[in-house]
């Protein structure tokens, strides 16, 4: 099989390390992948020891004329079967490459985030113009049928991790990271590792806990929001903001970590999450979106209600104070990210789902 993967993104945001996982899983399996991206980008220097094939293509915008007819050479001279969009501008330029030049190749559109858009538009686009829809998980799908799209028109593929990635040796780097942060012994660490993401909901937690905590927000620095919310903790707990760092260093912090708690609504399925589980860290998130995909509350990690600060709060105790239900989680949440969400498993799927269509 012949697969065009697109994506306009490509930074450090966790649906990155998706796209890549999934082409570089397609392409051992032993099709032809190829991936539009952009030069430059994490997921284009990624893509460098990979089996699939990286290409430039400029997407600088949803009608960009340069990239639609890129598009169209590409699936010409490559014999595409699948054009899979990923993200946002490419999703746009496919159909409108498809509309203009009429190639034969079926274009399946992923939806990684719960996102907000023109519904009746949106709905008749896709419709028109793709052989199906792949959600990352049932919250992603219940958001797209409020667009108008048919539920048989979407197929719910979820993310997955590839064991591997978990091979790496992080003692002596989270020993550096302790002495960076000036952690100690005994210190309760709260991990966040998130673009923002309703952070704030975290700080305004400390304010309900009694032990005393350091949180951890890896990916971002601080914002004026979180500094007047971290104003009013008298200093009690400790914040401490990264900003943006790689990837191999993100791995290494999760060991710091006594929960890893994230909470946001707008995860598709969260790689963050599958991170920390795979880790062995016990893991709190927010009820919504592609969360409830993944956790089994009370059995491979808790979800609390988004913007019920005090349940947050309970459940952080919870987890920090509950020694059965702790490890109960941490054995069962290994479990959910090998096992469950592996990436062969999201390999497989999607090419029982190319197949299917043609």
């Amino acid at each position: 099989m012949n697969i065009l993967l697109l994506t306009y993104q490509g930074g450090i945001a966790g649906s990155t390390q998706s796209i890549f996982f999934l082409a570089d899983g397609l392409a051992k399996r032993g099709h032809n992948v190829y991936v539009g991206c952009i030069e430059g980008t994490l997921l284009y220097n990624m893509l460098e020891k990979s089996p699939a094939v990286r290409i430039h293509v400029g997407m600088n915008s949803k009608f960009d004329v340069k990239a639609i007819v890129h598009i169209n050479h590409i699936v010409r001279t490559k014999n595409i079967d699948i054009v899979n969009p990923q993200s946002s501008h490419d999703r746009y330029l496919s159909i409108f490459s498809k509309m203009i030049f009429g190639f034969d190749a079926k274009i399946v559109h992923t939806r990684r985030q719960v996102g907000e858009h023109r519904k009746g538009q949106i709905s008749r686009l896709w419709m028109k113009y793709t052989d199906g829809l792949i959600a990352v998980s049932n919250g992603v799908k219940k958001k797209m049928m409020e667009y108008g799209v048919p539920e048989s028109h979407i197929k719910v593929i979820h993310n997955g991790t590839p064991k591997e990635k978990y091979a790496i040796d992080c003692n002596e780097k989270t020993q550096a990271l302790r002495t960076r942060y000036g952690l100690h012994p005994g210190d309760i660490v709260i991990g966040c590792v998130a673009r923002y993401k309703r952070q704030e909901q975290l700080v305004k937690a400390l304010s309900h806990l009694e032990q005393q905590v350091t949180l951890l927000f890896v990916g971002i620095s601080e914002n004026n929001t979180l500094k007047a919310l971290s104003a009013r903790t008298n200093g009690k707990h400790r914040i401490i903001y990264t900003g943006m760092i790689e990837a191999e260093e993100v791995l290494c912090h999760y060991p710091l970590f006594d929960i890893n708690v994230l909470p946001s609504v707008m995860e598709g399925l969260s790689q963050s999450l599958l991170e920390a589980m795979a880790m062995g860290v016990p893991v709190l998130a927010t009820k919504a979106a592609g969360n409830i995909d993944l956790i089994r509350d009370s059995e491979n990690g808790l979800l609390f209600e988004d913007n019920n600060i005090g349940e947050l709060a309970d459940k952080i105790k919870r987890l920090l104070n509950d020694s059965e239900l702790r490890n109960r989680c941490i054995a069962n949440g290994k479990k959910t990210a090998l096992e469950e969400f592996s990436i062969e498993k999201t390999v497989e799927r999607h090419i029982q789902y190319f197949n299917s269509l043609l």
